[in-house]
């Protein structure tokens, strides 16, 4: 079982995904719609790489900032497809992406570890 460490545990996930959008991974990663209605784009998956440049098997939402391959099934959000594509974990990929597009990587604050100085203490009035 791998072990992850403090700073990993501490990514604000969600506060990533309010920072950066499916539209600036799509910039970044090249992806070229074959196909744009509204929201809605279509092309070749940059996940299991389309072998024909007219595939449009991949679907990006840009309003929901969601994608899905209909080939290789592959689906989720922005941090999932930056980490699909360049082979990461979420929590690197969190930290890369936010890396990338200039934004300070969102942390949550520590929780109080069980037998620290703090922990359980009572205020006395």
């Amino acid at each position: 079982m791998r072990s992850i460490g403090i700073l990993e545990m501490r990514v604000d996930f969600q506060a990533v995904r309010a920072s950066v959008t499916l539209a600036q991974v799509l910039d970044l990663i090249g992806f070229v719609p074959i196909e744009e209605r509204g929201h809605q784009l279509r092309g070749p998956c940059p996940i299991h790489g389309s072998t024909s440049p007219t595939s449009r098997s991949f679907s990006a939402n840009l309003r929901k900032n969601a994608f899905r391959c209909f080939q290789c099934g592959a689906s989720g959000n922005q941090l999932d497809l930056w980490a699909a594509v360049n082979g990461m974990d979420i929590h690197r990929a969190a930290r890369s992406i936010c890396e990338r597009v200039g934004v300070v990587v969102p942390e949550l604050p520590h929780p109080s570890r069980p037998g620290s100085r703090n922990a359980g203490a009572q205020t006395i009035r």
